[in-house]
């Protein structure tokens, strides 16, 4: 019995304490690794990981993956699911119980009289096999919403990668036209202080400038966010360094290519996957609902001595009357809410495809209007070089030049706007379909 109650104690749980983290994330990427081989993508799996040199948009991907805090909360969610299933798996323990009676007063031949008896759940045995298949297609379901999570990290990390280069070359071409309108600001300052010039006159010049370093400003705040929103999926510290190098990530899928991604979208797309094996886990859950409805059965085996002495052996039967309830309730709920499933799986699907039609139109019109607006941006550089240097030679009057710099400068920012806009439709399309084979342009650092 020693023996026995040593090995079952050595077989018992104990607790380690885990304290808190103070999260203030990683100073650098270049502390970080990352395992290729536990990337969710082929393209992602075959890149090198080397954050010495800067960062491409690959590895900002990769980085995201290893390191976002969010999936390593869902992460977390995952053992808990595995942990779960383990748990349903497991038999039911048997109940031993234990009774004595002790005689009063002192009659002739009267002992203690004791009971002792085993039992156990013969239902909870019938019902293991619809438990088990609930929490194993549960825990897949949690498994293939982490890939899916995985999968849209990816996206939100080019994206993030794009966004922030984006307002980067933004802000050079601001801050450029500011030192370009110095000149002008100080001479329309000059004149309106000599009283050369009226307060009707120099407003124009005025806003120029006042214009260029509101615009300035306003893109300097939105890197700001981009950059932080960038550092917190990357899990980097507020204050890590940003050394993004190389283009964005830029992908152009064919019809035929779109087409082949949206036939076999059910049996590719994680979050689809995801529904499916909540499905499945739901037709388990409603199976256990239906087999509950029968009486619960309980089987034991007693071992008894009377107050005479006298010793017995038997059996118990319990089993429940099922007259009222009959599991009735909870048989409802569970058909009600596999009808709820079935109807969000095609629901998504639906919206996948709506989804799809949408965004390949509008890289359509995405892609003309970038073509037109390159052109009109490189006409209206070239003007606005002819009329500085005109300006500077003084053939050309200060407001009509200003008004050729605005026109300049709002092409340009048009088109970084397009370009942005373009390939976050891109993105966002190759996400929603899953596919990792279209052609894309590979990008190196140099």
């Amino acid at each position: 019995m020693l023996l026995a109650a040593a090995t079952w104690l050595c077989g018992c749980a104990t607790y380690h304490p885990l304290p808190l983290g103070k999260g203030e994330g990683t100073a650098s990427a270049t502390q970080l690794s990352v395992p290729a081989g536990t990337m969710p993508l082929p393209e992602l799996a075959a890149h090198r990981f080397d954050p010495a040199d800067g960062l491409d948009v690959t590895e900002v991907a990769m980085l995201a993956v290893a390191n976002s805090p969010d999936l390593k909360v869902q992460r977390d969610a995952l053992g808990v699911a595995r942990a779960q299933a383990f748990a349903a798996g497991l038999l039911p323990d048997p109940q031993l119980g234990f009774g004595e009676d002790f005689p009063q007063g002192s009659g002739e031949g009267a002992t203690t009289a004791y009971n002792f008896g085993i039992s156990e759940d013969v239902s909870a045995l019938l019902l293991r096999s619809s438990r088990r298949h609930e929490a194993n297609a549960q825990a897949e379901q949690v498994n293939l919403d982490l890939l899916w999570a995985e999968w849209q990290t990816v996206a939100q990390a080019r994206l993030l990668f794009d966004q922030v280069r984006s307002l980067r070359a933004r802000q050079v071409e601001l801050d450029a036209e500011q030192q370009a309108l110095a000149p002008v600001d100080k001479a329309v300052q000059a004149a309106l202080a000599a009283g050369n010039l009226d307060y009707d006159g120099a407003s124009a010049g005025l806003n120029a400038m006042a214009d260029a370093r509101q615009r300035a400003a306003d893109n300097a705040m939105a890197l700001h966010q981009a950059e932080s929103d960038l550092r917190q999926l990357l899990g980097l510290a507020p204050g890590a360094p940003l050394d993004l190098v190389g283009a964005p990530y830029q992908t152009a899928p064919g019809a035929a290519q779109l087409q082949a991604a949206l036939a076999d979208l059910p049996r590719r797309r994680p979050d689809l996957l995801a529904l499916q094996a909540g499905y499945r886990a739901q037709e388990a859950k409603l199976r256990g609902a239906i087999l509950a409805q029968f009486p619960a059965i309980t089987l034991g085996l007693d071992h008894a001595r009377d107050n005479t002495g006298i010793k017995s052996n038997g059996f118990t039967i319990g089993i429940s009357l099922p007259l009222f309830d009959r599991n009735r309730g909870n048989i409802a709920i569970e058909t009600a809410t596999r009808q709820q499933l079935k109807d969000d799986y095609e629901a998504r699907l639906l919206a996948t495809r709506s989804d799809m039609q949408r965004l390949v139109a509008d890289l359509r019109t995405l892609d003309v209007r970038q073509t037109t607006q390159a052109a009109h941006a490189q006409r209206l550089d070239a003007a606005r070089d002819a009329a500085e240097r005109a300006w500077q030679k003084g053939l050309l009057d200060w407001p009509t030049y200003l008004s050729i710099r605005g026109n300049a400068l709002a092409a340009d920012t048009d088109l970084l706007a397009l370009q942005q806009a373009r390939s976050t439709a891109a993105i966002a399309l190759e996400a929603l379909l899953g596919r990792t084979d279209f052609v894309m342009q590979r990008t190196s650092k140099r």
